[in-house]
């Protein structure tokens, strides 16, 4: 059982801010109607790799599943609805009667042509809490422009501090701001519907990218704010905490993370290098940070000399904060991954034992959140949900289907 069974989210929302919000809501027991187009969430689409099973393992295929699609719509419910046929219009209009939650990131004002708005479904379903995912918000000057995780990554300031001193500006590799979009739209779903126990009443969530990558700047728009000064690009450096971040041993990258001073004395003890401690420039956090200039070539040079598994060792055994820099398959070998279980297997209809990223909400004591369903075919479950949900026979889906309405898949 979990946290959120009963509770029925309408999902029409496509890539990765909404879907992202919609699986960790599936996780923890809600069921997800996944509203698609004819042709599908675009990420069915992005790739390679597309993969299908081959001889032990898997194999990189021109067509098949879409690894970004699998990664964010697990245990979900798959209907294709054509919302540009009223009756498609409809049809989503009767499931959201019964929907606690519907999550739609179409821009600025799309829905209404469709009847879907919130104003529109407010007044079919009082109870609705309705989550719209923008790149900038229904109001200011940017409402109506589209928003796309990079573009943001730019406008909201995270390009300008990542990356090496002298480099380009530089992206967060995977789409940082869609994801705790994603997040924080899971959080604002559970606050409304607690709020709703006690009025009865729903409401409109509007979540903006660009609030959430501006919000997701903390300590150094916190610091600009309070100083007027720009942070600067540092790499893996931390703009207030020396030493801290990645350091080269003799063959390979780690770790270290000084969180107060006498973690740094110990870790001078650790490479045998008792100045580094005694000379009063370092001796604070805020010395250090001033003088980091002087400090860090010679600490980095010091680690080059040695294999990084003995300084791991060695700093371990000193009590210091320390963990290699690895590649994802050392990431998802780590011992701690396999622990937690954030590696489940789920079997699919065409793919067999599928592997996920489990979710790190599976540690509740009573209600944890898991793996509760393959990613779904596009359309697998058109009809079992206009029959159960809706009533609709067979022979009316199948009408509707003749007609471009809606499409079931074909197994």
């Amino acid at each position: 059982m979990g946290a959120l069974d009963g509770i029925k989210i309408l999902d029409l929302s496509r890539v990765l801010a909404g879907p992202f919000c919609t699986q960790m809501l599936a996780d923890l027991g809600a069921e997800v109607w996944k509203i698609e187009p004819p042709k599908g969430d675009e990420t069915r689409h992005w790739g390679p790799p597309f993969v299908r099973p081959g001889g032990e393992g898997w194999e990189v295929a021109a067509e098949g599943e879409s690894a970004y699609y699998l990664s964010c719509n697990r245990g979900k419910k798959s209907l294709v609805v054509n919302l540009k046929d009223p009756r498609g219009q409809r049809l989503v209009q009767d499931l959201a009667r019964q929907a606690d939650v519907l999550v739609e990131n179409y821009k600025t004002g799309d829905l209404a042509r469709y009847g879907l708005d919130y104003p529109s479904l407010s007044r079919l379903n009082p109870g609705l809490v309705y989550l719209s995912i923008t790149g900038y918000g229904q109001t200011g000057p940017r409402a109506q422009e589209p928003g796309y995780d990079v573009a943001v990554q730019g406008l909201c300031g995270i390009m300008s501090v990542t990356g090496e001193p002298e480099g380009p500006p530089m992206r967060v590799p995977v789409a940082w701001i869609d994801l705790m979009t994603g997040l924080y739209g899971a959080v604002a779903v559970l606050a409304a519907l607690q709020e709703r126990a006690r009025s009865g009443l729903g409401q409109h969530i509007d979540l903006a990218l660009f609030d959430v990558g501006l919000s997701a700047m903390v300590n150094l728009a916190q610091s600009y704010l309070l100083t007027g000064r720009l942070p600067e690009r540092l790499g893996n450096a931390h703009p207030q905490i020396v030493p801290y971040g990645a350091f080269a041993a003799a063959d390979g990258w780690f770790m270290l993370t000084i969180g107060n001073d006498e973690q740094y004395r110990r870790v001078c003890e650790a490479i045998g290098h008792p100045e580094l401690w005694e000379d009063p420039r370092f001796q604070t956090n805020a010395g250090r940070v001033t003088h980091r200039a002087e400090l860090l070539p010679r600490l980095e040079a010091i680690l080059r000399t040695r294999p990084r598994k003995e300084w791991l060792e060695r700093f371990t055994q000193a009590g210091v904060p320390v963990t290699p820099v690895n590649n994802l398959a050392e990431a998802l070998a780590e011992p701690q991954a396999q622990a937690r279980g954030m590696v489940q297997n789920v079997e699919h209809p065409t793919l067999g034992s599928l592997p996920l990223l489990g979710s790190p909400l599976a540690h509740f004591s009573r209600t944890p959140a898991g793996v509760r369903g393959h990613p779904p075919l596009l359309g697998e479950h058109t009809q079992e949900v206009l029959h159960t949900a809706l009533n609709l026979s067979f022979e009316e889906i199948s009408e509707l289907e003749a007609a471009g309405v809606v499409k079931t898949h074909r197994g």
